[in-house]
């Protein structure tokens, strides 16, 4: 670690990021409902293919968060959220870890200085903490239907859980207990120690 400071300058955090996007929409998230034995519930739902993407980073050793919304998935979105994180790092150096979709992995894109990208195993989605956050998330809009976009973004008035709510109530200590692997955890306390 030591080494790798000397190699970005002083003053210079090493950072490691996990990214990755989740696509929001209109069709309700379907989950399990605890009903009494024999008891079939009944609940309405929406089958409006309309939707958008969530681009997002955690930063699972301090719960640091940036997300930013997108109409899709793409090389042209992923570059603009690229240097918006580049934006919000500053001076820090990130190690991202990414999958491996076409857009991450086009010629087209233009790695910001103080990003370098680290490509997980292909379809290993297990492995990105990210995805426990966007889980968390789509939890907590489960059954419920939407008639608009803007209904889901904003919310309607006396509802609650909508997107923008959520985001503004998670903490960094629950971003900590959604994507603080202990495998992640150890390597980053071991690199540090060297």
């Amino acid at each position: 670690m030591l080494a790798l400071q000397q190699l970005f300058g002083k003053g210079k955090r090493l950072r490691y990021l996990c990214q990755d996007e989740s696509r929001v929409g209109l069709k309700t998230e379907p989950r399990r409902v605890v009903t009494t034995h024999g008891v079939q519930p009944v609940v309405r739902v929406a089958w409006k293919r309309q939707s958008f993407w969530l681009y997002g980073v955690v930063e699972p050793l301090s719960g640091w968060h940036f997300c930013l919304e997108y109409p899709k998935l793409c090389g042209q979105h992923f570059q603009e959220f690229l240097d918006a994180v580049s934006s919000q790092l500053g001076e820090d150096i990130a190690l991202l870890q990414i999958d491996q979709a076409a857009a991450h992995l086009t010629y087209e894109l233009k790695w910001p200085e103080n990003i370098i990208p680290l490509c997980q195993p292909a379809h290993s989605p297990q492995l990105n903490p990210i995805e426990r956050l966007w889980l968390f998330l789509k939890s907590q809009i489960k059954g419920q239907v939407f008639n608009t976009l803007e209904e889901l973004r904003v919310g309607a008035a006396r509802r609650r859980h909508r997107l923008n709510e959520l985001f503004s109530t998670i903490t960094s200590e629950r971003v900590i207990s959604l994507t603080s692997y202990d495998f992640i955890l150890e390597a980053l306390f071991y690199a540090a120690s060297m």
